[in-house]
């Protein structure tokens, strides 16, 4: 901990935790710091009482405390985070009722672009939204540092219960955790813990047994490319940073029949949904790059097994590499049995700093700044508006959308999750534009539905037949 002086008053402040620097790593290497924007919004169709609702947002920031985090930058450029007791901004309202819909998205859109003051000043913006068609909600732009997609959820649904139970009387939601604890812990298993110290040898293990192989999201050209201009025809790695972050998101909307011949498939199997993602990314990646059998992904993970972890808000993810080798011969349920042993073993890992191994596996393999063996990272959010154990509300329809900042530092981040609506499977690609198309988003799209409908048709098929029929 450290204390320092703001405007006359004593500030005690923490350092960052592993998930914080990811992100604080990433701003510092980009010149455009909207990077780390999140924007979402969440609208009702229902009449609001906007003064009832201002009031419940007021009431889950004093809930939440790390909606009130500010951060500060030490002389010797160190950043530190702490909180503030409460919030006094005003929390604006936006009636977009006599806008096209569309408009009043790409006006969101834009806000979403603008970036934070990043020292001793709000990391979120709230602001109470009229749409069309009888929507009404809030748009929410947050700062990465400070929540994540799990953190974002959980501060909507507050809201909403605290609204709840002004407006109908239903049961006030149970208190939130400490986020100040929750970090506290991360800070004391850093600190030189028999903890850390396992899960660094782990790691090192792991980045020492063999070299992995880059498989990209759209063929082999990009490694086959580098190859020729660096004249190593054995370059396993693959350069992925860019000059030119401006980034989209193409959103693809699996039908609720179709999510739900998924989600079944889950459940009678007693399979993730997560682990079955990653199934099907991982085969279409070998598919994409000559029936590749060595291929990583970028998981999600998102640190989140404890009541104090998954109520505390803040930002926990961490993302490590899930590397597989399938023979053709495997099995589609052996394949998928065989994430899920992997998925267990990086569970149990999890907290190790990615920022530590990254570094570590480049010094050992001699990679250059940029490269990676990863093309794509893969999340998973099973949280959902409609899932009737977390929300106490009455059954009204809901939409939500998640909005671009126009940049990202990675070629492609696949994001799915449930939509509010009808629990379907949204499919979100962020994407930059100097590394793929929005035509090559559908194509890749469009394979990942063909695996994983093909494997879980008959799951006893070997991947070498899948990747025949596909």
């Amino acid at each position: 901990m450290k204390e320092f002086m703001l405007n006359g008053v004593k500030i005690e402040a923490y350092p960052l935790n592993s998930a914080q620097r990811i992100h604080n790593y990433s701003v510092l290497y980009c010149p455009y710091h909207q990077l780390l924007n999140i924007g979402t919004g969440l609208y009702i169709k229902q009449e609001v009482d906007f003064n009832l609702l201002r009031e419940s947002i007021y009431e889950a920031y004093i809930r939440n405390e790390a909606m009130r985090l500010r951060f500060h930058k030490d002389d010797d450029g160190t950043v530190y985070q702490y909180l503030v007791p409460f919030e006094e901004r005003e929390i604006e309202f936006r009636d977009f009722s006599s806008w096209r819909e569309e408009d009043a998205h790409e006006e969101m859109r834009c806000w979403t672009k603008v970036p934070f003051e990043r020292f001793h000043s709000p990391m979120n913006r709230i602001v109470m939204i009229k749409l069309p068609d009888g929507f009404n909600g809030i748009y929410m732009k947050v700062d990465h540092m400070t929540m994540d997609s799990s953190s974002i959820i959980s501060f909507d649904k507050d809201v909403l219960e605290i609204y709840c139970s002004k407006r109908y009387g239903i049961k006030y939601p149970k208190p939130l955790q400490s986020y100040i604890k929750a970090l506290e812990k991360d800070l004391a298993y850093e600190a030189g813990s028999k903890a850390f110290e396992r899960d660094h040898t782990f790691w090192m293990e792991e980045i020492q047994s063999s070299e992995p192989m880059y498989t990209d999201f759209t063929g082999m050209g990009r490694l086959l490319t580098q190859r020729r201009e660096n004249n190593n025809p054995n370059q396993r790695s693959a350069m992925v940073v860019s000059n030119d972050p401006e980034a989209a998101i193409s959103v693809y909307k699996l039908e609720k029949e179709p999510s739900e011949q998924l989600m079944q498939f889950c459940a009678d199997n007693h399979v993730p949904m997560g682990s079955l993602l990653l199934m099907g990314l991982r085969t279409v990646l070998s598919k994409f790059n000559d029936n590749e059998k060595d291929v990583s992904v970028k998981s999600c993970i998102s640190r989140r097994g404890t009541l104090l972890e998954k109520n505390s808000g803040g930002t926990r993810i961490h993302f490590f590499p899930l590397r597989t080798i399938m023979e053709p011969k495997m099995t589609f349920m052996e394949g998928l049995n065989l994430i899920q042993e992997k998925l267990n073993r990086l569970f149990r890992h999890a907290n190790y700093d990615p920022i530590a191994y990254t570094r570590e596996r480049a010094k050992y393999w001699n990679l250059q700044p940029g490269a990676s063996y990863e093309s794509v990272s893969l999340t998973y959010q099973p949280m959902s508006m409609r899932d009737p154990n977390a929300l106490d509300v009455p059954d009204i329809p809901y939409k939500s959308m998640w909005y671009t900042n126009g940049v990202a530092a990675q070629p492609l981040y696949l994001t799915v999750m449930h939509r509010v609506e009808d629990n379907g499977l949204n499919f979100h690609f962020e994407y930059r534009k100097d590394a793929v198309t929005e035509h090559e988003m559908e194509y890749l799209y469009y394979y990942l539905c063909r695996v994983l409908f093909c494997g879980i048709e008959n799951y006893e098929r070997t991947i070498g037949e899948i990747l025949d029929i596909v």
